[in-house]
């Protein structure tokens, strides 16, 4: 097990002059915390009984058919008998490793890939793969020509982990094109799909993303939370996966936690039963796309020739891209000086690589804060810049990765 290049710099980003544009901590004082004040009063004193109680270690029922009711949103047509409550996503994506994984297995992943999930298949001792991304997500030749290496060379791999949509952390989407070539090539070599989709709900135009489940209900095991649309402190999360699956995952649930949070599941089960909670996903998506807008227009107007970076259609993330010669783990301690952080994208590669990539999350810093974040950070390439052009290269290792388009486009 290794350290989270996210959680090592907590400390340094909770001092009030660092402008954070690093963790994708989500903007929970956007809630009508007094409606939720109440509710979770009412739960209390109506229903303490049952809420402070041990509950199932799947979950309970009435939570589960919400749950159903959500995914719908996506297109997903489920029932609640293969839906398990976990403690946030994370354990969702725990309990599949643990289950499908020996040490050495070889697991697929897009490069970048959101590094909780690199923690958890390291810790499991699988081998990951990558695979690369562009603008439109995931490549699908790119997965077909690493599968047919892989087979050519015997090995087995046990799934595909991918967040098609507002990836985390370069912020792309799979094409709706992608998404039935992708689905088409796994069920070709006999793969697993597990489809991570926290932020599915908050996209910034039209309906929400058809998800891969939706159309797959045998190879696609879904990860969902509540961690993005309602509050991460619940730590409410669940899985989706065919019935034979369900039941293993319910007994590495009993073996790890016992049961959720029974208190947490009734909280969710209470907002989604008696509160606004679509009106809620509407706020929360115009009130990031202010702030996405706030990041990009930043970008646009201060960046220094060379950088690129995505532009997000949902969700909390931008990935950027340094120019050639500078290392962004190595900037990250100056950056800090100047009062500004980021992710260094060396933690969203399994390999270490991707030191010209940074992660920018725009999630929680109001606009104003997150312009002059860009102001501090637009000045630290600049004399990176400098220093390169004075004294050679910086960066400790190979780029690799997705492929960001240019400032001006689309």
């Amino acid at each position: 097990m290794v350290p989270s290049e996210i959680r090592a710099l907590f400390a340094m980003v909770a001092r009030p002059e660092v402008v954070s544009l690093a963790g994708g901590a989500p903007y929970v004082s956007a809630l009508p915390l007094d409606a939720v004040g109440r509710m979770v009063g009412e739960l209390v004193a109506g229903k303490g009984a049952e809420a402070l109680q041990y509950g199932s270690a799947q979950g309970d029922e009435q939570l589960r058919e919400h749950i159903c009711e959500v995914m719908s949103l996506e297109g997903v047509q489920a029932s609640a008998e293969d839906v398990v409550v976990t403690v946030g996503a994370q354990q969702a994506l725990d309990l599949v490793t643990k289950i499908f994984v020996d040490p050495g297995d070889v697991v697929l992943a897009e490069a970048p890939s959101y590094v909780g999930a690199l923690g958890t298949f390291a810790a499991y001792q699988a081998d990951v793969v990558h695979v690369p991304l562009d603008e439109g997500g995931l490549v699908p030749s790119a997965l077909r020509e690493t599968l047919a290496r892989l087979r050519a060379q015997g090995r087995r791999v046990k799934f595909l982990y991918t967040v098609p949509t507002f990836q985390n952390p370069a912020g792309v989407t799979l094409t709706t094109a992608r998404r039935a070539q992708i689905l088409e090539i796994c069920a070709e070599y006999d793969v697993l799909v597990i489809e991570d989709n926290p932020y599915g709900l908050l996209g910034f135009d039209g309906e929400p993303m058809r998800a891969l489940r939706a159309d797959d209900a045998d190879r696609v095991i879904y990860l969902g939370s509540f961690s993005k649309t309602i509050a991460s402190g619940l730590r409410v999360g669940w899985v989706l996966a065919p019935h034979a699956v369900r039941a293993k995952l319910v007994l590495a649930a009993e073996s790890a936690i016992l049961c959720p949070s029974n208190f947490s599941q009734l909280a969710v089960r209470e907002y989604l039963a008696t509160q606004p909670w679509r009106e809620q996903i509407k706020d929360f998506r115009e009130l990031y796309r202010e702030r996405r807008d706030a990041l990009l227009e930043s970008l646009d107007q201060l960046m220094p020739d060379g950088c690129t970076w995505t532009r997000p259609a949902g969700g909390f993330f931008v990935w950027l891209t340094l120019p050639e010669g500078l290392d962004a783990k190595a900037m990250a301690p100056r950056a800090i000086a100047e009062r500004v952080a980021y992710v260094p994208g060396t933690g969203f590669y399994a390999d270490g690589t991707g030191h010209r990539h940074m992660r920018l999350s725009y999630c929680f810093p109001e606009p104003h804060r997150i312009r002059e974040g860009v102001r501090r950070l637009a000045g630290v390439v600049e004399q990176e810049l400098r220093l390169r052009d004075t004294f050679g290269s910086t960066t400790g290792g190979a780029s690799t990765g997705v492929q960001t388009p240019g400032p001006g486009i689309v």
